[in-house]
């Protein structure tokens, strides 16, 4: 696979286990808004890499990445420790199942993440194609302790006509502390907002967290009349796989 090499341009640390990186950029690479790269590190000379989620657009000049620090990963507890200057791989082949072509155009698009899948649903809300393909997009993003609500002060500063960002915290005291997932199954994520109830016919759903939500939530909208995009075509939802490489 491509592999460039890069360099780190800035690290910035939202709680003891999540941080943002940025990088260079690989001349010549492009990627469509949403979708994602394997990335690396190589100790010793061996390339350990993982599938990273690209947050910035693109039409930004450097790749900015979101990571979850896991003591014993073999990746991540080496990533932690990256200052400026230092080295990273990037894949050049970028892939992934959350860009705008993998939900057709609609009424609300509803975007639920949990901890670092917020990744690329930053990438998407900070694009302007994202707006004109949907009237409202809604952010729904739930993690365990406030500290780790990256860009929440970007995310809040956007919140208004075309995006509504709904931050949810499940274990610590915060205005909400409901999973955003129950709250979309319940219908208390539509009432808070004042909006209609998700609807197949006009609304869509994109996913990116924990293989359990992600299950979950692809378990209740087939079940309710949803159709997931696969190969055989564009549907009403769609989920991204490879989140669950992003914890190691």
């Amino acid at each position: 696979m491509p592999y460039a090499e890069q360099q780190v341009t800035s690290v910035r640390w939202w709680s003891d286990k999540t941080f943002t990186f940025t990088t260079t950029r690989p001349d010549g690479f492009d990627f469509q808004n949403g979708e994602f790269v394997t990335l690396g590190l190589r100790p010793e000379g061996k390339l350990i890499s993982r599938a990273y989620s690209i947050v910035s657009t693109n039409r930004d000049e450097n790749l900015e990445f979101l990571s979850i620090h896991v003591p014993d990963g073999p990746l991540t507890s080496r990533l932690a420790k990256i200052r400026e200057g230092d080295s990273v791989w990037v894949n050049t082949k970028s892939t992934g199942s959350l860009t705008l072509g993998h939900v057709r155009p609609g009424r609300n698009l509803y975007l639920l993440a949990t901890g670092t899948g917020l990744a690329p649903f930053i990438s998407l809300v900070r694009s302007q194609e994202l707006y004109e393909a949907h009237e409202k997009v809604v952010l729904v993003h739930t993690v365990r302790s406030q500290n780790d609500l990256a860009y929440r002060e970007e995310l809040q500063a956007r919140d208004g006509d075309g995006l509504r960002y709904v931050p949810t915290v499940t274990r610590e005291p915060f205005p909400t502390t409901e999973r955003g997932a129950d709250m979309f199954r319940s219908g208390e994520l539509f009432t808070q907002l004042g909006l209609p109830a998700a609807d197949p016919e006009q609304d869509r759903v994109m996913i990116c967290g924990n293989p359990n939500m992600n299950r979950e939530m692809s378990d209740y909208l087939k079940e309710n009349g949803w159709k997931m995009t696969n190969y055989q075509g564009v549907g009403e939802f769609t989920v991204e796989q490879a989140f669950v490489l992003h914890h190691s």
